[in-house]
């Protein structure tokens, strides 16, 4: 097992996509995280080594010693096998396919709003627009006085040539 020099987080990208009332949570789990690398560093990378020899004087019985190196260095520490890597990669790559389906669904809605925000954008200004203006440009919005003169508010139920819509009722 390899020892880490750095964590693998990169804490600037991950605290842009949190959420502004989440940063206080945020903040709090980053210094737990430094905290606990800063311990993990702090010990050394491999135990301090055993000057057997010395011991083999200072110990009166004999053996006892050479039991000790024999069964210390017969020591392994129990590791966990990794057997979620393999799992967490196949899911992985099956996420890349939707993720890159929503992108590019994604990229077709920004394309839409760019095309919109850059059309709102080439109309002239609304201080500089007139009426006349307004019907060249929406003439089934607008107001045709001439052609289809109406009474304000301009709207169908206060026209003198409104008819109310029949509705049906269930018997």
């Amino acid at each position: 097992m390899s020892r880490f020099t750095k964590p693998s987080i990169n804490w600037v990208e991950l605290e842009k996509l949190v959420a502004p009332d989440q940063k206080g949570k945020f903040f709090a789990f980053k210094a737990k995280s430094d905290a606990y690398f800063r311990r993990v560093e702090s010990n050394p990378p491999e135990p301090p080594p055993i000057d057997w020899a010395e011991y083999k004087k200072i110990v009166p019985i004999p053996g006892l010693v050479d039991n000790f190196q024999t069964a210390y260095q017969a020591f392994k520490a129990p590791f966990p096998a990794d057997t979620l890597t393999s799992q967490v990669d196949s899911q992985w790559a099956k996420l890349q396919e939707d993720i890159k389906k929503f992108v590019s669904e994604q990229q077709k809605e920004i394309d839409t709003a760019t095309k919109e925000i850059n059309r709102i954008k080439a109309l002239p200004r609304f201080e500089d627009m007139t009426m006349e203006t307004f019907f060249d440009m929406y003439p089934d919005v607008a107001i045709d006085p001439v052609n289809k003169p109406s009474f304000w508010p301009h709207n169908p139920e206060e026209q003198p040539d409104y008819k109310e819509p029949e509705t049906k009722t269930k018997k």
